[in-house]
């Protein structure tokens, strides 16, 4: 019995950058409404659910590339972080550590959601979303803001868990949309899941002595 190949690695074409530009412009989008600032200065928005989805959806590398564009945007002057906030500014500020942690956050998500090149199902989705779309951001964040506001890192820790709940919702959230998207439209993945052999299958592909 001939057993399907894994896929061989894609180069980026221009459906892969047009999908970058997507996400970038989305998180950008779901950061207009705002959001509510930690000690009044580091707001925190839907745009992690932004996060989440590039990285669940476009794969590690290309999740954490659609960051990267929107963080250099960001750097430029153009206005994409909730409130209007954008220039140089933003990365020596009390939220510094929560955007670098947007970049590694949305390649964790991905290499969880997506391991070894498989299908996303449920539970992959919502470790990867809890684990690289809460964890990594805040372990990015946190300690930056403790170092720049100059209030102790448990302190800094303690209130920032009050958004934790926000964010658990947000997981929930980019958890359904994902396995909606796996059953209905699995086209909006970037890759292409890979097709492994069964117990069975290679028995019967194995050598013969």
């Amino acid at each position: 019995m001939t057993v399907s190949p894994l896929p061989p690695r894609r180069r980026l074409d221009a459906t892969d950058l047009a999908r970058v530009a997507v996400f970038a412009a989305l998180v950008a989008v779901l950061g207009l409404p705002g959001g509510i600032s930690v000690f009044g200065s580091v707001p925190i928005t839907a745009q992690t659910l932004g996060v989440m989805l590039a990285g669940a959806i476009l794969g590690p590398w290309l999740g954490a590339l659609s960051m990267a564009v929107l963080l250099a945007l960001v750097a430029i002057g153009l206005p994409l972080l909730s409130g209007g906030r954008g220039g140089l500014g933003v990365f020596v500020g009390p939220s510094a550590g929560y955007l670098i942690g947007w970049v590694v956050g949305a390649a964790v998500v991905g290499l969880i959601v997506h391991a070894a090149g498989r299908k996303p199902v449920w539970w992959r989705t919502v470790l990867g979303m809890l684990v690289g779309g809460v964890l990594v951001i805040y372990a990015f964040g946190v300690p930056v803001q403790s170092l720049v506001t100059r209030l102790p890192l448990d302190a800094t820790a303690a209130v920032s868990l009050a958004f934790v709940p926000g964010d658990l919702v947000k997981a929930a959230i980019a958890s359904a949309i994902v396995m909606t998207l796996v059953r209905a439209y699995p086209r909006a993945f970037r890759r292409t899941w890979a097709t492994r052999p069964t117990p069975a299958e290679t028995r019967d592909t194995a050598p013969v002595a």
